[in-house]
């Protein structure tokens, strides 16, 4: 016997669904991960049954009786999803493979290889008879990922990902075994469609393990398997500048990226005592990118990739100067091809490559020992928009990983002022960033007699440049400025 912790409001569902179900004579088991975070007493919503009987019409039926939704996940190995609405749970149906130790036995890993009988189900906190043929409930204590057999990544590929995400997810340890296996097989993973990696690898990303988890995925041969893009990074120098190649510099900005996001005691290291951070910031970064894809996974994506293009652009002067000219252009173009590959959306693909080709702008802004003028900080967000915010904490990622352990404090702290100085009138000075209209298209078309086209655009943009510099504040002087810019472009 074990102890099973349920939610009190999911226990009760279940009950329901369990009465509901008694009279057909169907059997129902659950499995996979619900029953591993119930073990572990991690809530989940994600509830995965097991039953003796068609899914597809039981799904149909369950959804009819009990007010949800019916999908189909796959119809191939007959999935479904019962998706509730008003509630934070869905279920997940299956049809038994043969008996519930012979299903058990084509599953990943033993901790997802454990079955409850739904009957045994009475309250929040239950003790249950596991069915447990491979000693998953041992492994979770242990806090080990062992594989059911040796052919549950010949079987799914996409299990090789799955085996490093839940290592992150976790905290557990890859068994040697099965680590030996996986490297053995990792060329199997180019056989799985790009939006099942997308979907892992952004799990991989969106941990707090994630430098860890890439630099595992690359000591087992997975990294370039998903993304080849890199394998030119490996070993291309970079100038004395520099502590780390462009491979492990990429990695290593992932690592950045990590601890200038974590919550660990700010002030108590000196490092990020001096980057500017708030409740704020933190809420910017777990926004979701798309559904399931936070913002965080992306940004981490992107401190991956903002130096790919390094090997292709790489130059080296007669006087011994290395160049990397242009390799944040190609850079982005590299990324959003890398992204297409994968499935990203249309809008992660924009994010992701404007941070690429941007990353080196932050540096640019100011000039000498001065901050960054309202002009410059208003063409920045006008230009990199809802990425604005990223890439400036890109650029202290990158700072950090090109120093490594030789980071020169006093440089250090006054890049962060000038990222503070840039978020703070991004945040307490919105009308340098977005200042109010004072003219539109209609007011330059009836004053100067213009007719629409891209040269009223122009007219405009050279009208809110001047009010984000301090330099035009009424409509009459917008109205003046326009028509010094008119006369010199005619």
């Amino acid at each position: 016997m074990a102890r099973f912790f349920t939610e009190p409001k999911i226990a009760s569902f279940l009950s329901k669904l369990a009465g509901f179900l008694s009279p057909y004579g169907i059997e129902v088991y659950l499995v996979g991960g619900y029953v591993r975070d119930g073990l572990m007493r991690r809530a989940t919503g994600d509830i995965d049954l097991a039953i003796s009987a068609e899914a597809l019409p039981t799904g149909h039926r369950i959804a009819e009786a009990l007010g949800g939704r019916f999908v189909l996940l796959d119809d191939v190995n007959n999935i479904v999803r019962v998706v509730f609405p008003k509630e934070e749970w869905h279920i997940d149906l299956s049809t038994l493979r043969g008996t519930i130790e012979e299903d058990l036995a084509h599953r990943d890993f033993t901790i997802d290889a454990i079955a409850i009988k739904l009957e045994q189900l009475d309250s929040g906190w239950s003790e249950v008879q596991l069915i447990d043929p491979s000693g998953g409930f041992g492994d979770i204590e242990r806090r080990s990922l062992r594989a059911v057999g040796d052919s549950i990544f010949e079987d799914d590929p996409l299990r090789l990902l799955r085996a490093v995400r839940l290592e992150a997810e976790l905290g557990f340890t890859i068994e040697g075994a099965t680590e030996s296996l996986l490297k053995g097989q990792c060329h199997l993973i180019s056989t799985v469609s790009g939006e099942r990696i997308r979907d892992e690898l952004c799990r991989i990303l969106a941990t707090d393990k994630a430098y860890s988890s890439l630099c595992h995925l690359e000591q087992m041969g997975l990294l370039t398997q998903v993304i080849h893009e890199l394998i030119p990074a490996k070993g291309a120098t970079q100038p004395k500048e520099h502590y780390w190649d462009v491979f492990q510099h990429s990695l290593a900005t992932v690592e950045a990226v990590e601890r200038l996001l974590g919550s660990q005691d700010r002030e108590q290291d000196e490092v990020l005592s001096s980057v500017p951070w708030s409740p704020q910031l933190a809420q910017h970064f777990e926004q979701e990118g798309a559904p399931g894809r936070n913002r965080k996974a992306l940004f981490k994506l992107a401190a991956l990739l903002h130096d790919i293009a390094k090997p292709q652009a790489k130059s080296i002067e007669e006087s011994g100067k290395v160049r990397f000219l242009g390799h944040a252009k190609l850079g982005a173009e590299i990324t959003a091809a890398i992204m297409e590959r994968l499935r990203f959306s249309n809008r992660e693909i924009r994010m992701v490559s404007k941070m690429v080709e941007h990353h080196l702008r932050p540096g640019q802004l100011a000039s000498g020992d001065e901050m960054p003028t309202h002009r410059a900080i208003y063409r920045y967000f006008r230009d990199l928009g809802d990425v604005g915010i990223d890439t400036l904490y890109l650029s202290l990622a990158d700072h950090l990983a090109t120093q490594g352990p030789e980071l020169e404090l006093a440089e250090w702290r006054r890049h962060t002022q000038e990222v503070g100085y840039v978020l703070q009138k991004k945040f307490e000075e919105e009308a340098v960033v977005r200042p109010p209209k004072l003219i539109d298209g209609h007011d330059l078309i009836a004053k100067f007699n213009l007719t629409p086209g891209p040269l009223i655009g122009r007219l405009l943009e050279a009208v809110h440049e001047a009010q984000a510099a301090g330099e035009v504040k009424t409509k009459e002087e917008a109205l003046a400025l326009a028509e010094r810019e008119l006369k010199d472009t005619l």
